[in-house]
Order: C-alpha cells, then sequence, then structure tokens
C-alpha cells in the first residue's frame, strides 16, 4: 500500500507554496498600505460668526493621519470655497493645526467651505503627491445687533 504525502511536506509543494505567497504578498501589503492611508479632518471653527468690518473670518483645522509615510514638511493646506483656493498658515506651537481666512461679502450670510491638504508621502524610496479633501462645512454670518434694549 503506498501512503500519499501529506500536503506542503515535498519539495516541489513548498516551492509552489513560497512563490505564491511572494506573489500575493506584495499586493496584500499596498492594500494594507492603502487602508492606513485615510485623514481625520478635526474642523475647529465656530458654525456661526458676527459680521465684522474686513469681511474675513477665520477657519481652524486639525489634521490625524495614521499615514505614517507622510511627509509633514510637504503638506500645503488650502481652504475651498467654490472654485476659489484660500492658503493656509500653521497654527503657532501646534504640529497638526493650521488656519487661515474665509471672505464672506457683505450681502452674503452662509458660506460652504472645505479643507484641501496637498502632501507628498514615501512610496518605495520615492516621494510621491497625494491630497485630501475634508467634507463640507458651513459658515453662518450673523449681524451684531448695535440698537439698544
Amino acid at each position: 500500500m503506498k501512503f500519499r504525502d501529506p500536503p506542503f511536506t515535498s519539495c516541489r509543494r513548498l516551492c509552489i507554496l513560497r512563490r505564491m505567497l511572494k506573489k500575493s504578498l506584495l499586493p496584500l501589503s499596498l492594500a494594507l498600505l492603502a487602508v492606513g492611508c485615510n485623514a481625520t479632518f478635526t474642523n475647529l471653527t465656530p458654525q456661526t460668526q458676527f459680521r465684522n468690518a474686513n469681511n474675513l473670518y477665520p477657519v481652524e483645522v486639525a489634521l490625524d493621519t495614521r499615514q505614517a509615510t507622510l511627509r509633514w514638511e510637504t503638506i500645503h493646506p488650502q481652504i475651498v470655497v467654490g472654485t476659489d483656493f484660500y492658503t493656509m498658515r500653521p497654527t503657532l506651537l501646534m504640529t497638526n493645526r493650521w488656519e487661515g481666512f474665509v471672505p464672506v461679502p457683505p450681502a452674503t450670510n452662509i458660506v460652504h467651505y472645505r479643507y484641501k491638504f496637498d502632501f507628498n508621502y514615501s512610496a518605495m524610496g520615492k516621494l510621491k503627491a497625494d491630497s485630501a479633501l475634508s467634507p463640507e462645512y458651513t459658515l453662518r454670518i450673523v449681524e451684531t445687533n448695535s440698537s439698544p434694549r
């Protein structure tokens, strides 16, 4: 009576298994890397602000990410209002916060905006460009009541 070799005990089967793992390991690791690339935006701006004389309203955002390959020094954040882009600057003493100003015309009481972050990340020894776009936020401008009560 002849016994069959149990699976993966012969050299030929081990070589086949090794080749299968090599072929599937790279796509699997890239898929896991892609899952970790998401960014979390925290809008630190109040939803309502009082109208001011210069019609510029401060907005601030914090960015958190699990992407270990992100090059923080390459981040270029912008505020997107419609098709217009406004630059942001880093918040003093903070590593993951930026601030900027949104112009709101005198006749407008509501503005919708997003944050867009362009950045580079390391990929197999090379830098690659990417970007992240926040959800849409709404800023309401209310008139100050200057009459005495």
